[in-house]
């Protein structure tokens, strides 16, 4: 198959497949109240890279989990979607070895940073040869894994999304599809997140998990070392479908892919006044907040464009934000590379030898991203207060006593005494280097913010 068809049947597994919660007894835990509540998703990072990133930025940052690209051995080649065909589930892909992986995890956790792995489980490859790990394969045999008989007997693609037999049982762009009804198969893929779980994994990222039916995912968590463990399904919300995201809250989060588009439509073309409210209230596309993982872009949406993506510039940087700021969710920072070709795999094949260099962005670790990770921990579990808007694109809020954010997305600067319930007291900006504000005795304070422009403050926050 021609690797731009394959890019947009992974673009569509990943994106279409959407996260989601599955219904089981085996009730997922969410973050607890105080817990840090961030992912950054370092994007076919290499392992070994991923580590350094744990203890120079992820860790200090405060981020609570990092998300890993598959682990597994893949088709060969160097497009970014060959990850996202597995041949085998021994850890062998591009990113690293067994080794490269656990000492990883041990790395990360050593920063006080969790490990969440993504996990390709509806489906194998889409053609024969030999993996990155030296295992040989067709479409529908994989020496000690899957026969024939293990794979759903509709072999073509998936074309009907108002039909949930095609969805869940047919081909996703000719990926060869995965009977997750039987036991066999179940135990198998079981037996492949244990191994992951032994290695010290806190959870999963279900990839495609729309193509799989609630039912068997509630059945391989049950078979798990910790059925109660972490996981995140990609559920894409699609008016109308067969398939939709609610059935899927029983087994852990949701990726809200509702919520990326609209943040991309509001901060492109309407107004962040209408910002007030957003999340569960918002309807259809969106889960409970406990249920729900946000963001504003991932791989596949920052190339279809969907949603925004690094080359929105302050666009982009204040709508992750208000994203990190607004108590929706738990949020997911993105971290990629550069491209021009939607296709294009990762710089030196993963290596990050440095941020900003070699096309890596490290949208993780900009100032004003990673700022407001620390600002977030610090208001966990507080509600909104005072809000304020310029009834256009200029917004400020509190989160309860302990936090406060004006984000400018105006066209020219503005000045302005804000009203906040903060004690009185000086106040460093994580938004500018550690910038001081005086908040007075009666919860107010002054500020211009620029252009394009934020403004974030709360106690204990880094003067630097």
């Amino acid at each position: 198959m021609r690797s731009r068809l394959l890019n947009a049947v992974l673009a569509v597994s990943v994106a279409a497949a959407g996260l989601v919660a599955v219904s089981s007894q085996y009730q997922a835990q969410a973050t607890p109240p105080g817990g840090k509540d961030v992912t950054a998703t370092l994007f076919e990072w290499k392992y070994d890279s991923v580590a350094s990133a744990c203890t120079s930025s992820l860790g200090p940052a405060g981020y609570g989990f990092v998300e890993v690209s598959p682990p597994q051995e893949h088709v060969q080649g160097s497009a970014w979607w060959t990850s996202y065909q597995p041949v085998s589930y021994k850890i062998a892909g591009r990113l690293g070895n067994a080794a490269s992986f656990k000492h990883m995890v041990d790395t990360c956790h050593a920063a006080g940073v969790k490990v969440i792995a993504d996990a390709v489980i509806n489906h194998m490859s889409a053609g024969s040869g030999t993996g990155t790990g030296g295992t040989n394969y067709t479409k529908y045999n994989y020496p000690g894994y899957y026969q024939d008989w293990d794979f759903h007997t509709c072999r073509t693609s998936i074309t009907n999304y108002a039909d949930r037999g095609n969805v869940q049982n047919c081909e996703l762009v000719g990926l060869a599809d995965l009977d997750t009804g039987s036991d066999y198969v179940r135990s198998t893929i079981a037996g492949y997140l244990n191994s992951l779980i032994s290695m010290g994994v806190d959870g999963f990222r279900i990839d495609a998990a729309k193509h799989i039916a609630a039912a068997d995912l509630s059945a391989v968590k049950a078979k798990l070392s910790k059925p109660g463990i972490f996981w995140a399904q990609e559920v894409i919300y699609g008016a109308g479908e067969a398939v939709q995201p609610g059935e899927y809250t029983g087994t852990g989060d949701v990726d809200v892919f509702q919520g990326a588009f609209d943040l991309k439509r509001i901060f492109t073309s309407e107004r962040l006044a209408y910002l007030n409210s957003w999340g569960a209230a918002w309807g259809a596309g969106y889960l409970p907040s406990a249920n729900s993982r946000t963001f504003v872009d991932n791989w596949d949406t920052e190339r279809n464009g969907s949603t925004l993506n690094y080359k929105y510039n302050a666009t982009y940087t204040l709508a992750n934000v208000y994203l990190l700021a607004w108590p929706y969710g738990s949020p997911n920072v993105y971290s990629g590379y550069e491209f021009s070709d939607n296709d294009a795999g990762p710089p030196l094949g993963g290596t990050v030898n440095a941020c900003y260099s070699d096309g890596w962005k490290c949208q993780h670790a900009w100032p004003q991203i990673a700022g407001m990770v620390g600002f977030r921990n610090a208001v966990s579990g507080t509600a909104v207060t005072n809000w304020w808007d310029n009834g256009n694109n200029a917004i400020a809020f509190g989160r309860g006593a302990k936090g406060y954010v004006a984000i400018n997305h105006e066209g020219g600067a503005i000045t302005r005494t804000f009203t906040t319930s903060l004690p009185g007291g000086t106040y460093c900006d994580v938004q500018h280097g550690g910038a001081r504000y005086t908040v007075g005795t009666d919860g107010r304070f002054t500020a211009t913010v620029g252009a394009n422009d934020a403004v974030a403050l709360y106690a204990g926050a880094p003067c630097v």
